[in-house]
């Protein structure tokens, strides 16, 4: 009987799953196999709302495959040992698994593909298992990534996602021994509204995303800055744990239409370009991509201020409020704390992408580290002079003030412009507000941003 292993790690599902498909295809047998490794543990990566996230997502992962007759089997320990391990329990001649991008991932499978050669197993490793669109399928005409955005997303956009992968009806399992399945009721310090994960929550998520009437995906285009109205899909959890398939996504939010379907798909392209220019640089996920001998200061208050949501800036605090109680927060609440603390308070974006990889459900290295690169102006694609006035984003992005008010109790009395700006009121009523003011005003934090940066105000 010939023996395969599926090695599962951020593709936690059973539709849509190339590597599983083949896996299945190739031989009489399959092991699917999770490891807790260790070693993600080591470049603290093992968080508790990602650990949450993911108890769900591989309770959900053994229910889809009892569903065809097979069981998720879960080792701890180094990812290379413990597949060895399994190699030599059941004589299995293939390991299968999906392509990283990250360094760490990378190390992974070499690491994997050198112990597999002295079982004579082979490693076979699959291309865009967890993108729309494989990491290196688009490239310039020089160089080996793209560093711009627009020519990236129009070959990726004519590309397409690749065709879809049918669930495997059955899946025979050899008998093996296994970790029980950690359970989210066992993770410490998770955050209180972090959203249940799985395949089979990520599915009922996207269905009804694509779905309602008049509201979701289709509404998208219009009001995904809107941030009190909660309009973004919430799936990036989901890429990220690849209880979804992002080709998937793609394909059924272009059978849907519209120009909601077409932004939305627009962001899924910027994830996959996000992921080729890891793949491509993985030193950006700790290096900036474009240096400018930035000067960065390094104010613990300012820097706790920020974690705890006390700034003095309404609309970023509400947002650092979300992040901590949800472990999640929209994309523009992303940009505005970012940019206010790289730009006004001219704090190195490594700190701020730690504190977020701390806390984010999603928290992808890519998407994560590249974002915030592009908001502190070091990123492919982003501009490196200019600042960002969180208060007239806060007026664009929250015009009546509800998710402030949502987010900063302490505020939900004020009315008007006074709740993004309470900064402004007469002494009196500031004095009755718990609120501090902010450390610098969006005039000063400018002349931070542009002094650290050796910039010249006439030339910006």
């Amino acid at each position: 009987m010939s023996v395969a292993v599926m090695l599962f790690t951020s593709d936690l599902r059973v539709h849509d799953q190339p590597a599983l498909r083949a896996a299945v295809r190739g031989s009489d047998a399959v092991v699917p196999l999770f490891v807790l490794d260790r070693g993600v543990h080591r470049v603290g990566f093992d968080v508790p709302n990602r650990r949450a996230f993911l108890a769900d997502s591989l309770a959900s992962l053994d229910a889809g495959l009892r569903e065809r007759g097979g069981r998720l089997v879960v080792r701890v320990g180094d990812v290379s040992e413990q597949v060895c391990r399994i190699v030599v329990e059941t004589g299995a001649r293939e390991v299968h698994v999906a392509a990283g991008v990250s360094a760490y991932a990378k190390s992974r499978e070499e690491q994997l593909r050198t112990a597999l050669k002295a079982y004579r197993c082979a490693l076979v490793v699959h291309d865009g298992v967890n993108t729309a669109l494989p990491p290196g399928q688009m490239k310039p005409a020089e160089g080996d990534h793209f560093a711009a955005f627009t020519p990236y997303f129009l070959q990726w956009e004519a590309a397409g996602p690749r065709g879809p992968v049918t669930a495997p009806r059955e899946i025979r399992v050899p008998e093996l021994a296994g970790h029980p399945l950690p359970r989210r009721t066992s993770v410490a310090d998770v955050s209180p509204g972090v959203a249940k994960g799985g395949e089979r929550e990520g599915r009922q998520r996207l269905s009804a995303w694509l779905g309602d009437e008049g509201s979701g995906v289709e509404a998208y285009e219009m009001r995904r800055d809107d941030l009190s109205g909660d309009a973004t899909s919430g799936l990036s959890p989901h890429l990220h744990f690849g209880t979804l398939s992002a080709a998937e996504v793609v394909r059924r939010a272009r059978l849907k239409g519209g120009p909601g379907a077409a932004a939305f798909v627009r962001q899924l392209a910027l994830r996959d370009f996000h992921q080729q220019v890891l793949a491509a640089r993985p030193d950006a996920a700790r290096a900036d991509y474009r240096a400018h001998g930035d000067h960065w200061r390094n104010d613990e208050s300012e820097i706790a201020a920020w974690k705890e949501g006390r700034t003095g800036c309404p609309i970023v605090d509400a947002a650092m409020r979300q992040l901590r109680y949800e472990g999640w927060m929209p994309g523009t609440g992303r940009l505005l704390a970012a940019g206010f603390l790289t730009r006004t308070l001219y704090v190195d974006w490594r700190v701020g992408a730690r504190h977020f990889l701390e806390l984010l459900v999603d928290g992808d290295i890519a998407s994560n580290q590249l974002n915030w690169q592009w908001a502190a102006g070091t990123g492919p694609d982003a501009r490196p002079d200019g600042g960002l006035d969180p208060f007239a984003q806060a007026r664009r992005f929250d015009p009546h003030g509800d998710y402030v008010r949502r987010w900063v109790p302490e505020l939900a009395e004020l009315a008007g412009p006074d709740i993004h700006e309470p900064w402004k009121l007469g002494d009196p009523e500031r004095a009755a507000l718990d609120y501090p003011d902010p450390p610098v005003d969006p005039a000063a934090g400018q002349s931070r941003f542009e002094l650290g940066r050796g910039l010249d105000r006439a030339s910006c």
